[in-house]
């Protein structure tokens, strides 16, 4: 039964990806030839640099592009960054019953306590005078997506980094006071269902001739751009939250509490 089921199981999979060739393939037929001037993607730039302001409320084009017109695909980017992040967890995450066990052999802890950058002076110096000016730097970005270059993405890049940051200079156990594993997951399913729910309501009124009542703002201020700017805020968070969780996973395989050198004293 088990060899029939998976002949079966091959069959479908090559048919299936002989009609996605033969789908791309024919996509790229219909594509434009070199140096040809393509006339759809002509009228599409010209309606966002003529009518960008107006429709998204954001001076910076490039954001009312990827959070307003396009918003769709930032939202599947987005998505990508957490599916990578629980497939990360599954992959690496240790087994919590057996952790005790790994940690009994001497060699381990000697190891463990062999990386503890935290107890190294300048690792910690340079973590005072970096951290408060990239958190502060960080949400500057995130906040001036609308405004001018930054956004979701290098505002919650610079925030993560951050965290790395501050984990390397004053040790794991400082940051799981706050920053668990439930708390990260729980930042970012709130900020991705706050963009789903969000411009799905956007997008299901404008495709109706519905006023989705949702100001623009003044272009220029801060509270501009309708909902780009805590759609920004919520791409940040994902960001930050995703960097942060690959680098604790790979450095130790876990995100929140664990046992390290500095529990076992």
């Amino acid at each position: 039964m088990k060899k029939v089921f998976d002949r079966f199981y091959n069959l479908i999979a090559v048919i299936c990806c002989l009609l996605l060739i033969g789908v791309l393939l024919y996509a790229v037929s219909l594509l434009p030839s070199y140096g040809e001037e393509n006339p759809r993607s002509v009228e599409v730039v010209e309606r966002y640099v003529e009518h960008g302001l107006e429709e998204t409320g954001a001076t910076n084009i490039v954001a009312g592009m990827i959070l307003d017109y396009r918003a769709f695909d930032t939202l599947g980017e987005s998505h990508v960054l957490f599916t990578a992040l629980i497939c990360v967890i599954i992959l690496l995450g240790k087994d919590k019953k057996n952790m005790r066990r790994e940690y009994d052999s001497y060699y381990t802890v000697e190891a463990e306590s062999y990386h503890l950058l935290q107890t190294d002076t300048i690792v910690r110096l340079v973590g005072y005078v970096l951290l408060p000016g990239l958190f502060l730097f960080g949400i500057y970005i995130l906040l001036n997506g609308q405004l001018s270059p930054g956004g979701g993405f290098s505002g919650g890049a610079i925030m993560g980094a951050a965290l790395i940051i501050f984990a390397v200079a004053f040790g794991f156990e400082t940051v799981d006071r706050v920053f668990t594993e439930k708390l990260l997951k729980t930042v970012t399913f709130v900020a991705l269902s706050f963009y789903s729910f969000a411009k799905g309501y956007v997008f299901f009124t404008g495709a109706n001739g519905i006023d989705n009542h949702i100001p623009k703002g003044v272009p220029g201020a801060i509270l501009s751009g309708g909902l780009i700017l805590p759609l920004d805020i919520a791409v940040g968070f994902v960001v930050a939250c995703t960097m942060f969780g690959f680098y604790s996973l790979f450095r130790r395989g876990s995100i929140g509490h664990d046992i390290t050198f500095m529990d076992q004293q």
